[in-house]
């Protein structure tokens, strides 16, 4: 009886997982922190997938503020 608790225990650790969002401007110390996580966890002998790399340029759309294309040249800038 005891052994199907630690069994069904060990099982529902085993299903854990944990999802990391790293974010930063420079490339080089966030490549060096996910190795670091890496190989900790590979240390410890979990499954590791990853890492998922993020674009990091945005994209800029300059349109015009009037919908008909008359007045005065007025310019909207958006980034996403």
């Amino acid at each position: 009886m005891e052994e199907k608790d630690k069994l069904k225990q060990q099982e529902h650790y085993d299903n854990k997982k944990i999802r990391l969002t790293i974010t930063g401007l420079n490339v080089k110390p966030l490549e060096a922190t996910c190795s670091q996580i890496i190989n900790s966890a590979k240390d410890h002998e979990f499954k590791v997938k990853g890492p998922v790399r993020i674009p990091t340029k945005t994209l800029r759309v300059t349109t015009r503020k009037s919908p008909c294309g008359e007045g005065t040249n007025t310019w909207d800038r958006f980034e996403m």
